[in-house]
């Protein structure tokens, strides 16, 4: 028999502020229907084979998409993730997620920026650019194409990193644009030079190795397997699993 799977109270209780207001008819269990949309990511299911103590598998669909449209599970991360942050120190860093060939349709509707979905070594692909704090607990993401460079990723959160004295990054951050963008918002970058640099950067080799901790963190979302294998078509669909898998995971 499969263990399901079950928010407390308190887990409800700090996510309840960020649930939209229900108009009209009330709505039917929210810990019931949010608990039933966690297995079905969790365990990379098809909606119709959501256990019955769950509710009607419409149900789970419509409120998930329904919630992901309007962002509320994007609210939950970065909601939790704000009372919990801690400045100090942030981390940057980037996965691939690998693609179902039912996410990687070629056809791509007019006035649409497409799949998010590219071709690499690894097969088709989305890149994920995440961003932690010193606990390894992720603050913000962003999402491109497989085939996107880390400083695509880098550009796209700069601005909206926190304020912070350090910045831990792997060499593929090691641009001076990037270093000159942090020093003017006051953070000092630890990240180790290109070895085609023809002067060697100096850096904090011991604060550095506790980057780990991110790739900890995307090794904890890559569990659930709606994360580690895209199956949605739509990026903001998946985007709103990633937040959800990272609220359930790592926020609470």
């Amino acid at each position: 028999m499969r263990s399901l799977y079950w928010l407390t109270d308190e887990q409800m209780d700090r996510l309840r502020p960020y649930f939209p207001k229900s108009h009209g008819k009330p709505r039917v269990d929210d810990r019931r229907v949010l608990c039933g949309i966690v297995f079905v990511n969790r365990n990379g299911l098809r909606w119709r084979d959501a256990p019955r103590e769950y509710g009607p598998h419409k149900t789970l669909y419509n409120q998930w998409k329904r919630w992901g449209d309007m962002g509320v599970f994007l609210r939950m991360m970065e909601g939790l993730a704000a009372e919990g942050a801690e400045p100090g120190t942030v981390m940057i860093d980037a996965a691939y997620l690998k693609a179902h060939r039912t996410a990687s349709s070629l056809r791509v509707e007019k006035g649409n920026f497409g799949r998010l979905i590219g071709h690499t070594k690894g097969g088709m692909n989305t890149k994920l650019h995440a961003v932690t704090g010193a606990n390894g607990r992720p603050l913000s993401f962003f999402i491109t194409a497989g085939q996107f460079s880390d400083y695509t990723g880098a550009a796209a959160l700069l601005y909206d990193l926190p304020k912070a004295k350090w910045l831990l990054g792997n060499r593929g951050y090691d641009a001076d644009w990037f270093r000159e963008a942090l020093q003017a918002k006051g953070i000092e970058p630890c990240i180790p030079g290109q070895k085609s640099r023809l002067q060697p950067v100096k850096y904090d080799k011991r604060r550095h190795k506790r980057r780990n901790r991110i790739e900890i963190m995307f090794g904890r979302l890559k569990d659930w397997r709606c994360v580690a294998t895209r199956y949605d078509r739509r990026p903001t669909v998946f985007f709103s699993a990633i937040a959800l898998a990272a609220t359930v995971i790592l926020w609470l």
